[in-house]
């Protein structure tokens, strides 16, 4: 496996990011638009998938990553729930309801396979190297 030096290379970000896009746009449906808090709510859980992804990878402890990740799925939960409001409410259509939510099942499968790659690696994170070169950057 090669090694992942920025956390924009973690596929599980980068659909996180997708995802969040996804988002974005449907709050701008004319139905919803004018839904201050819950366009917010919605924006902020899944703008907090990516968010959390990348800290956690940052904090280079396998330990926190785990951590940052089981807190970026508990905010795809939250925004999948809200995607089920949106659409409840008529703001979606069925086809932008598959689309959104089919994107979150596949951000969650990737954070369950990175939190499972994590807690069996023998690397505990490169903050944990002994070769690891700090304060630089």
């Amino acid at each position: 496996m090669s090694t992942i030096a920025r956390f924009e290379d973690l596929v599980a970000w980068q659909k996180a990011r997708i995802f969040n896009k996804l988002v974005s746009k449907a709050t701008k449906n004319e139905g919803i638009k004018n839904d201050f808090r819950l366009v917010a709510q919605w924006r902020a859980s899944s703008g907090s998938v990516m968010d959390n992804i990348a800290e956690g990878f940052d904090r280079q402890g396998n330990k926190e990553f785990i951590q940052f990740l089981s807190i970026a799925r508990g905010s795809l939960g939250e925004a999948q729930s809200q995607t089920y409001r949106v659409l409840d409410q008529g703001c979606i259509s069925e086809a932008e309801f598959k689309e959104i939510y089919d994107s979150s099942l596949e951000v969650k499968k990737l954070i369950d396979s990175l939190i499972g790659y994590l807690k069996n690696s023998e690397i505990k994170g490169l903050k944990y190297k002994k070769d690891t070169v700090r304060g630089t950057g």
